[in-house]
């Protein structure tokens, strides 16, 4: 059975779904690392979703695969899960481990001045429910313990 680390390994960004002060959706990406049960975002506390976030938790994210790398518009391989965000204590032991694997993923000089940013911030996004498509007919759930394997869909209506 494939388990989200295998297919998110390669992401170096995801597409984030919060809702705004208004009640609307708002859309945005950040860039990200999953350790295998979390996703992590390093995102400025002045933005919008980062605002969007400290008010309402509870936030969609989505990984799609690049339009040139499909044959088929509709067919594009996707992941969406719905998520409980929680800002990382950057006291913690979690934090500096966390944005040592940033540093490496995201080499350059961008990371490193913008980890010296005090409204920077680490969040972990911890899955609830989700689902992943591959196609046309290859639907799954997203399910197991750790909340990261695939559960092939039996006609169900959506998570639990």
């Amino acid at each position: 059975m494939q388990t989200l680390n295998e297919l998110l390994s390669d992401y170096k960004s995801v597409i984030l779904g919060t809702i705004s002060q208004n009640g609307y959706p708002f859309s945005s990406y950040a860039p990200c690392y999953y350790d295998g049960e979390t996703i992590y975002i390093f995102i400025s506390d002045i933005a919008t979703h980062a605002k969007n976030i400290q008010k309402n938790p509870q936030i969609s994210s989505l990984f799609i695969e690049d339009e040139s790398q499909s044959d088929n518009i509709f067919a594009r391989r996707r992941i969406s899960l719905q998520c409980n965000a929680l800002k990382v204590d950057r006291q913690s032991t979690k934090y500096a481990d966390i944005i040592q694997t940033f540093q490496s993923k995201f080499e350059g000089g961008t990371f490193t001045m913008l980890m010296g940013m005090k409204d920077f911030n680490l969040y972990a996004l911890t899955p609830i429910y989700g689902e992943a498509t591959f196609g046309f007919g290859e639907a799954y759930h997203i399910g197991g313990e750790k909340m990261n394997q695939l559960v092939t869909r039996t006609g169900d209506t959506g998570h639990k």
